[in-house]
């Protein structure tokens, strides 16, 4: 029966849930924004346009007139609606009952909400040169999945971050999470490890002063001690490191023959290594232990510097055989100089003969008495 009256009345009936607003638009024009009820509205000679919104499944206004309703009827969006829009050089945050909800970065972007499906808190920061996101939006950024308009760089213990924003260099970054914020301008961040590391330099080929070629091996540690002037002095620090010791160990190598090298291998090392850590110095770099670690010679001079070592053992153990022998014959004329002079050391020396002789027979027999055959033994040594 009521909708005959209201026919009858020429009324249109619209009823909203509590989820639930409509934008009433009258002749093509904005007439009211409708909360939840029951509503009856005068229709006869009017054009009545009603759009619809479930402000709990979308509390975004998304509607064809939600840019002419801001610009033609203020009054009901302040009323109904609420609106995040960034200012110049600022990020504005939107919460919902304390939860992140929406981000604006730039004055041109904006967002309208339902005021009902609230509520609602805007927060705003300026952006400043390097960008940085303030530390209490940064769990909120990560949990609410706004990784799109943020530069995330993560820095590890042991390292310091160079960050670079537009091509312009903006400092360091200390280890730890950094979020940035996405504004169109380029964010770099390049990672620099302060730590020791090893740098090796394999199958260096060299020319010594007598012109044999050789293959050298080197090994140095080196760290990072100013992140900055590594980075900005030259534009690969560690291949700066790899040339000075090559160029450092060539000049130094190349000076000496072969002999001196193998000589002088501390003082070689000594002398390349104070090269390159004074040039290594201007760019940033700490260099510790510089060492040569092998010395690799062509086959045929292996084999030459085999038979010349050969040589000078052999020679050695000639001279030490003879010195031996010198050293027996002495004492051998030492021990007859005694038993001339000493009788009694001489029966000694001849009763160890015959217990000698005793103990390799069967058995012996003793004719003239102990001295007769001491005598005997004696002429027979004769």
């Amino acid at each position: 029966m009521q909708w005959l009256i209201d026919w009858m009345l020429g009324r249109t009936r619209v009823l909203l849930s509590e989820t639930e607003r409509a934008i009433l638009l009258e002749n093509g024009r904005f007439k009211a924004i409708l909360g939840p009820g029951e509503h009856r509205l005068p229709a006869r000679g009017r054009s009545l346009a009603v759009e619809r919104h479930a402000i709990d499944a979308s509390p975004n206004l998304a509607s064809r007139f939600e840019r002419v309703l801001l610009r033609e009827r203020p009054d009901l969006a302040e009323a109904h609606l609420v609106t995040l829009q960034a200012g110049e050089g600022e990020a504005a945050a939107l919460f919902r009952d304390g939860a992140l909800h929406a981000l604006s970065l730039a004055p041109k972007t904006r967002l309208t909400v339902w005021r009902d499906a609230g509520p609602w808190e805007i927060r705003r920061w300026p952006i400043g040169e390097r960008l940085e996101v303030p530390e209490a939006l940064r769990a909120e950024i990560e949990r609410g999945g706004f990784q799109a308009q943020v530069v995330k760089a993560t820095v590890e213990p042991g390292q310091l971050g160079l960050l670079t924003i537009g091509g312009r260099h903006m400092g360091l970054l200390e280890p730890g999470v950094h979020l940035f914020w996405q504004t169109g301008r380029q964010v770099t961040v390049r990672l620099v490890d302060m730590r020791w590391r090893g740098v090796d330099v394999n199958g260096q080929e060299v020319l010594t002063r007598d012109r044999v070629t050789l293959r050298v091996n080197i090994a140095a540690q080196m760290r990072v001690v100013d992140a900055e002037r590594a980075a900005s002095a030259v534009r690969d620090f560690e291949d700066a490191l790899h040339r000075a010791l090559q160029f450092a160990f060539r000049r130094t190598l190349g000076a000496r023959t072969l002999d001196q090298l193998l000589e002088e291998k501390v003082h070689v090392d000594a002398e390349a290594a104070g090269k390159v850590r004074a040039e290594m110095a201007e760019i940033g770099l700490e260099i510790g232990e510089i060492a040569l670690k092998d010395v690799i010679l062509p086959g045929e001079m292996r084999e030459i510097l085999n038979r010349v070592v050969a040589a000078e053992k052999e020679a050695e153990a000639n001279v030490i055989r003879r010195r031996e022998e010198t050293a027996a014959t002495r004492s051998l004329l030492n021990t007859a100089k005694v038993m001339a002079e000493n009788p009694v050391m001489l029966r000694l020396k001849e009763l160890e003969a015959l217990e000698s002789i005793a103990g390799k027979v069967e058995s012996l027999t003793v004719h003239s008495g102990t001295r007769g055959l001491l005598d005997e033994v004696v002429r027979l040594q004769g």
